[in-house]
């Protein structure tokens, strides 16, 4: 059995950058082990849905860091290593072939597991989900094979699939249960502004249909709908949501429900020099004062390194404003913040021009902020604004030629 002052239970985002953060703070050689069950070290997931999966960017340059940093550091890998029972008693993860590594410190960061559909025909083998690096590397590959493609959902990763698969010449329809696309992110104005720009490119988009079943008729995949209807397709793509990947935790000591492992402020579990961060850790967020868990590229990158630095005894409350960007096609895009429960939306610039910023207010108070060309101070001001919990005046707010204008938190804590 090999023991190591501190262990991450993950190959994930937030993994990559906890290591990153580890080796900056001063760690040393030997001190400090990752464990996971892919292949590869660590690597950005945003381009899975971007530039790899439409071949633009190799697996190497997506890598956070590779392999020779982990060797330069000391930090020891573990890879195809799948955990099959954490000891938190005896401090020990139990691998396969009967291995154990034991920890003192341990960082959980096993991530979310994607939705699958449970409808008759959906274990065909062109049905393919999107979240780790070989899923994109198949999806890719059948790209150049396939005639007709068929993307499940339209939040950021259907709508980010259904971009690539367009831009490669696959003709692409995407259907979804909604009225329109991602509505509880989207405004109604919002929506509609992508569904034009989408069809513009050739999607069809079919909204409030339900997906009831797969088949193949006459060597060609087919679709079903809950209307009767069946699309043809050669390749399909499901972006339906992720859960947090507990199985490992569920008769555990850490306190967890569906929705996550509880955390507190510095990220740290119920059991005593155990931390959690990235999609399973449910936080006490301190701007919109709930519990959250948020599933984007920015939190786990974030929280890895909070809770590394409170691993290494240099204590730091997570306290982030939620963000997370897109790209489809030419538009390019940035959100903050969190809407929910807003009761007023502000818009500046020109949707016509693709110049666009949406204000969502609660009580008179900025929650959240979406930007796509924009100046680049309202992109200073949004997560500014959130942080502080900044008051704005709604018609002053959408008629100022400039932002800087209403400023009033310079100053403030």
């Amino acid at each position: 059995m090999k023991s190591f002052p501190m262990v991450i239970l993950g190959g994930g985002v937030g993994t990559g950058y906890a290591a990153k953060e580890f080796v900056s703070q001063g760690g040393g050689k030997g001190q400090l082990a990752i464990v996971t069950a892919e292949h590869i070290p660590s690597y950005e997931r945003p381009p899975l849905s971007k530039e790899f999966l439409a071949g633009e960017k190799k697996r190497d340059d997506i890598l956070i860091s590779d392999s020779q940093f982990y060797q330069k550091q000391g930090i020891t890998l573990f890879r195809d290593f799948r955990v099959q029972k954490v000891d938190f008693r005896r401090r020990l993860l139990h691998g396969p072939s009967r291995q154990t590594i034991g920890f003192e410190k341990l960082l959980v960061a096993t991530g979310s597991s994607v939705r699958k559909l449970t409808v008759p025909g959906a274990d065909q083998p062109w049905i393919y989900y999107l979240r780790q690096l070989l899923d994109s590397q198949h999806i890719h590959q059948h790209i150049k094979r396939g005639k007709q493609a068929v993307v499940i959902g339209s939040g950021f990763i259907g709508m980010e699939v259904a971009s690539v698969l367009t831009r490669q010449g696959m003709p692409t329809t995407m259907v979804f249960p909604g009225d329109r696309v991602w509505e509880h992110v989207f405004t109604p104005e919002v929506s509609a502004f992508f569904e034009k720009q989408f069809s513009g490119h050739g999607i069809r988009l079919m909204r409030a249909q339900k997906v009831v079943g797969f088949a193949r008729e006459q060597g060609t995949g087919q679709v079903l709908l809950s209307t009767g209807r069946q699309i043809p397709a050669d390749l399909v793509v499901a972006g339906i949501g992720v859960t947090p990947t507990l199985d490992l935790f569920r008769r555990s000591p850490l306190e967890h429900d569906e929705n996550g492992i509880k955390v507190n402020e510095y990220l740290e579990t119920s059991v005593d020099s155990v931390w959690a961060a990235g999609d399973i850790a449910n936080y006490p967020d301190r701007i919109f004062r709930r519990r959250m868990r948020i599933e984007h590229w920015d939190n786990a990158v974030e929280q890895g390194r909070v809770a590394m630095r409170n691993m290494m005894d240099k204590f730091q409350p997570f306290i982030h404003v939620p963000y997370f960007f897109s790209d489809e096609f030419d538009l390019s895009y940035e959100y903050w913040g969190d809407a929910k429960g807003h009761d007023q939306v502000v818009y500046r610039g020109e949707m016509k021009k693709k110049q666009l910023s949406v204000w969502w207010l609660k009580k008179g108070t900025l929650c959240a902020a979406l930007l796509m060309n924009r100046p680049n101070e309202e992109r200073q001001y949004a997560p500014r604004w959130i942080l502080r919990r900044a008051k704005l005046d709604p018609n002053a707010l959408r008629t100022a030629k400039s932002v800087r204008s209403l400023d009033r938190t310079f100053g403030q804590d």
